[in-house]
């Protein structure tokens, strides 16, 4: 999908004072029991928005990020952490939020800006492009991990493993991964020497034996250190 805006993330640090209301808890990492917030809890009424991304660790290919808003109360029996699913379970669940979401986007980024941003500050401004993207603004967001840059005002809290503790973020997990798959089997068809179809990019012994053999393509990120053990000669 395209990524509908070129508006950029707030220049803020993670160390930014907390984004507070009289209703809403600090901006915190936390590590919440529950994938539900409890029927009295203050933000129970509040549109929630989850957000995760797939494709940091890779040394090829784009990252992307997911961000979902779901309906109260929904749930689904095969919804988890996408690296818990099957291929075949993640492409299902795909359909399922994106029909019962009331919102989603998907934030792209490539290979070319998160050499020139880092991997971190891609990742941030590929969930802001995702929220970007969806037609209701989130009043309160979820992000997997235990970093996140504030999102223009919109108060927000990180979940470690949110991924399993939240449908939100599970759900947002799923079209990252589905999304990051689908451009990954894409690029391979123009470079199946480095087997993306298989590895997504990431370094396998593989993957690193074909760069070795080949030089680095086009899609490779030059920021990252692609082989192991040796320089690598540029083509």
């Amino acid at each position: 999908p395209n990524n509908r805006t070129t508006e950029q993330p707030n220049n803020r640090t993670t160390e930014q004072p907390n984004n507070r209301t009289t209703e809403q808890p600090n901006n915190r990492t936390t590590e919440q029991p529950n994938n539900r917030m409890p029927i009295n809890h203050p933000l129970s009424e509040k549109l929630i928005c989850g957000c995760d991304e797939a494709g940091r660790g890779p040394l090829a290919g784009p990252v992307v990020a997911g961000a979902v808003i779901l309906p109260k109360g929904f749930s689904h029996p095969l919804l988890n952490d996408s690296k818990q699913l099957s291929e075949k379970h993640r492409n299902e669940l795909r359909s399922v939020i994106e029909d019962a979401a009331l919102a989603f986007g998907v934030g792209i980024l490539d290979q070319t800006e998160i050499d020139e941003i880092n991997i971190l500050n891609a990742s941030f401004k590929a969930m802001h492009l995702a929220i970007d993207q969806m037609k209701l603004k989130p009043e309160f967001i979820i992000v997997d991990g235990n970093r996140f840059k504030p999102y223009k005002e919109v108060p927000f809290e990180c979940v470690v493993k949110g991924d399993s503790k939240f449908n939100e973020i599970a759900a947002a997990s799923i079209l990252a991964k589905t999304y990051r798959d689908e451009i990954m089997q894409q690029l391979h068809e123009e470079y199946p020497a480095y087997h993306w179809n298989k590895n997504k990019g990431y370094p396998t012994v593989k993957h690193r034996e074909a760069i070795r053999q080949h030089g680095p393509s086009p899609y490779h990120r030059r920021s990252f250190k692609l082989l192991k053990d040796e320089q690598l000669k540029m083509f």
